[in-house]
Order: C-alpha cells, then structure tokens, then sequence
C-alpha cells in the first residue's frame, strides 16, 4: 500500500488541525486505499519546530521551509503560514512538482498571485484550498437543492463571516492585522464568504465594498507598552449582485467582520429564490432550514413553514460512518473532509475542488473587495472563465457529489 509522506510548513492553529486531521483519517475513511505519515515540519523558531516534529511523530524538524519543499522524500506539502510567506514557499514547493495543500487565502495579494502563475501552469502534482466551509454536509446539501431548482430563481441572499475576536481594544496587534502581511477580514473571513458563493453555484459580477478599522493603534504583540498602528480591517461589507446561472443576478450582501460582539466563529448564509430558501448557521452544523414555497398554504398555513433537515454527519462516500449520522459535528471535521478529498484526488491522479483555479478565483476577487473598500466605488472582479484561462484550462468547480 503506498505511504504519502507529508511536509507541513507553519505550526499555529490551523497547522495543528492539518496535523490532527492525518491522525483521525483512518477512523474516519476506512478502509483507506492509501497510508499516509508527517515527516517533517517547518517552523519559524527550532524550539517549536521540534516541538510539533514531536506532537507529529516526525523525523525533521527545521527552520528552513526548502528542506521541505525541495526534498525527495516528501510527497505532500502542506502551506499554513502567515499569508505573506505564502509566495516563496509555493514557488519552491511548485517548481518541486509536489502535491501542495494550501491555506487561504493563497497568497497575500493579487499582484503575487500573478507571479505564481507561470508555475501553476507548469506544475505537474495536484493542487488543493483548504476551502473548508464547503464541506460541511449542509453545505453540499444546499448545493444539491440549488443545483435542483428547489429554490427556482434566487431573488436575494445574505451571507455574513461574525467574529469577535478584534472588539477588545487591547487585543494585540498580530500579523493578521497586517496589510503587508496579508491581513484584514476580507482576505482572512471574507475569503471563504466568496468561495462558499462560488461553491453553490454564484458568481459575482460587481460588487460595491465598504471596511472600517475599529481602532487605531493596538498594544504590540511583544511589547504590549508598545503601540502598533493598525492599517487592515476589521469589519467588511459589500453590496454584491451575483448570478446564480440565469441572465438576471440576485442582489445580496456579504459581511466579514472581527467585532461582532457576542459571535464566536459564526457564519450565516440565507438564500432566497421564487420556490424556496434555505438557512445555514455555523453554530448548529447538524441542521439545514428548507423552505419550500411550493408546499400550499391553504387552509390557515396549509403545509408551508421552515423544515429542519437532520443533515448531521451524512457525508459522501468513501467517508465512513463513524462515529455515526446523528452525532453533532464539529468545525475541525470540515477541515478533515476537505484535506481527505484533496488526499484521494492525489492518490486517484484526478482533478478535484477547490483548486488552483479556485485559489486564483477568490484571490481576486479578495483584491476587488479590497479596492472597492478603498476607493469607494463600485468594481467589476474578472469572470471566472477568464480566471480559467489564466491557466489554460478548465477544472471542474462543483461540490463532490
């Protein structure tokens, strides 16, 4: 049975869910056809690279992203540092022909990803986004209902990215509320807004964005008698007309904000067409709310009203049943289904989602919310075919079915 072995660059939050994720996989998608074991982790200080080498399991634990990316004994690169390491690391791991498995967004600016393009072109491993919001089974059931035309023509939607995180004026000013490094909630929240609009089958065709930073200066993250002045956002919305297949868009919002007071990691999604709408809540991940505007209403309401589909844990083969349906799933499982489809496309040699084209889709369209914001004024993002031709080719975009 063929091992992949696994690279992981960057060791905070979401490498450790990336690690957690290659632990549980043979629990979760048994039997697998495939073995898989970290070999190696990169860090940006020895002291925590050979800290996570340990919690992993594996041999090399360096300060040097290329003993990775350019190494024969790694099959599988995964990408979880801050958004302005991204570029290198990818250009490394890319010309390397790995199999590479990046976090959003992927790169820290639009300008960036064009420099990335030549060697997408020219890579010859896979390529993944770790999208995961898309692979909650809410989410693929909502896709199914579109795709269905149980919701007819979808007349508006709102979709909206509440944390909390940056309503605390001392919170620190970390990387993340960085311009140049790649912060602000628009390429950090409002990243996997986009896509998961993409994912359910919108594409936006202008939007009209507006961000605000809720204060000015921060306590340094080393030094907290230290100021930091603060130049990303905090709070992002965006007045966007999107069309969902037909010749006239919906007209929705879209919101990303870190000073949502009271919100924990909540993402909201309501969409509502001339047969029905449907309502996803992030905080309770077993239910999907249908409304079928078809069902009669007479006599007093008739059969009309919200249904609360028990969605739960029901995903796709090859997923296993475990630890069963019915049992309450959490956030981390979404990252899993999203690093174990990426996985078989590997070990399958085909094409899956999201991709590089995604990747390069939201990039942008981060870019024209991030110049809407700024200028006040209406853009019109680049259509996704033209997105695909960047690349010279055309890969699929729907959910796995």
């Amino acid at each position: 049975m063929q091992t992949y072995r696994i690279g992981i660059i960057g060791f905070g939050a979401i490498g450790k869910v990336h690690a957690w994720a290659y632990s549980v996989l043979p629990f979760y998608y048994s039997p697998l056809p495939f073995k898989t074991r970290i070999t190696a982790v990169a860090t940006a200080h020895q002291h925590s690279a050979r800290a996570a080498a340990e919690i992993c399991g594996a041999g090399l634990a360096t300060t040097d992203f290329r003993r990775l990316t350019e190494s024969p004994d790694i099959d599988i690169i995964h990408i979880c540092s801050p958004n302005n390491h991204h570029r290198e690391q990818l250009a490394s791991a890319l010309k390397h022909n790995k199999h590479v498995y990046c976090d959003k967004p992927l790169v820290a600016g639009w300008d960036e990803a064009g420099e990335l393009i030549p060697l997408l072109v020219a890579h010859r491993g896979r390529f993944g986004m770790a999208f995961q919001v898309r692979f909650f089974p809410t989410v693929q059931r909502a896709a199914h209902l579109l795709r269905d035309g149980r919701l007819g023509r979808i007349l508006s939607y709102r979709l909206a990215y509440l944390h909390s995180g940056n309503a605390d004026p001392q919170a620190p000013a970390r990387w993340k509320l960085s311009r140049s490094a790649g912060g602000g909630v628009i390429a950090d929240l409002a990243s996997h807004v986009v896509d998961l609009l993409t994912a359910l089958g919108g594409e936006i065709r202008e939007l009209s964005a507006q961000s605000s930073i809720a204060f000015a200066t921060r306590p340094s993250s080393d030094k907290p008698s230290r100021r930091i002045r603060i130049d990303a956002e905090d709070h992002l919305v965006a007045l966007v007309s999107t069309s969902f297949g037909g010749d006239t868009p919906a007209l929705g919002t879209i919101e990303a904000t870190k000073i949502a007071t009271g919100a924990e990691d909540e993402l909201r999604l309501e969409i509502h067409g001339t047969k029905g709408a449907l309502r996803i809540n992030s905080m309770t991940p077993h239910w999907l709310e249908f409304y079928d505007a078809t069902r009669p209403d007479v006599p007093f309401g008739g059969e009309r009203g919200w249904t609360r589909i028990d969605v739960g844990q029901r995903f796709a083969p090859p997923a296993a049943s475990f630890p069963g349906p019915k049992f309450a799933m959490g956030w981390v499982r979404s990252h899993l289904g999203s690093i174990a489809e990426f996985l078989y496309a590997v070990h399958e040699h085909r094409d899956h989602s999201p991709n590089a084209v995604d990747g390069l889709y939201v990039q942008q369209l981060i870019d024209a919310l991030q110049r809407s914001a700024h200028s006040s004024r209406p853009v019109v993002p680049l259509p996704r075919r033209e997105v695909e031709a960047l690349l010279g080719r055309q890969e699929p975009r729907e959910l796995r079915q």
